[in-house]
């Protein structure tokens, strides 16, 4: 199943609609959906090295854009969806002391959860929930985000065929590995 979809995902990055789909991943990606734009960004730009960073610019505004939805989302709907379930659990005095304390590491939290496998979402609505600076949340999105996706594409560019070796003889493993990543993430998050 894993290799059938690796190879659809590598065979999309020919299609002329691909930069679309991988725009919308990754704006989901950012406020709402569990799959990350990665998994279509790589297969993409090993399909066509020298639209790499073409990729990743698009990666990149759309990631940026679904953040600011994700960061409306804790802005706008945490008084009508967050805070009652939150009373209902005697939570609302933890859950301010985590709001001080998010803020203070505002900058380092978005910057950490836009770089690594950390779900992006997940920091996307607790900086509106918190009431993060918006300037502050996009330009450290844009920071985040652009050195993930820039970095992989220059990776991609320079050594796209010993990599594609590697991923296409070892892809259960890079899966796993990438799967442990996201679960060890929503555990974290479930924990903090």
């Amino acid at each position: 199943m894993i290799r059938r979809l690796y190879d659809w995902t590598l065979s999309l990055a020919d299609h002329p609609h691909a930069l679309w789909v991988l725009a919308l991943v990754a704006f989901v990606e950012s406020s709402f959906f569990p799959i990350p734009p990665d998994i279509i960004m790589i297969p993409m730009i090993l399909a066509a090295p020298n639209r790499a960073f073409l990729i990743a610019g698009v990666a990149l505004v759309a990631s940026v854009l679904g953040g600011m939805l994700g960061y409306a989302i804790g802005a706008l709907a945490f008084d009508t969806l967050g805070q009652p379930i939150l009373s209902s659990l005697g939570k609302e005095h933890a859950m301010e002391e985590f709001s001080t304390r998010f803020n203070d590491l505002g900058f380092w939290a978005v910057l950490g959860a836009g770089i690594t496998p950390f779900p992006y979402k997940v920091i996307t609505i607790m900086s509106g929930w918190t009431g993060m600076p918006l300037g502050v949340f996009i330009t450290t999105s844009i920071l985040a985000r652009g050195l993930r996706f820039f970095i992989v594409a220059g990776l991609l560019w320079k050594f796209g065929a010993p990599i594609r070796d590697f991923i296409e003889r070892r892809l259960g493993i890079v899966f796993t590995v990438f799967l442990a990543f996201l679960i060890g993430g929503f555990i974290v998050v479930k924990y903090l």
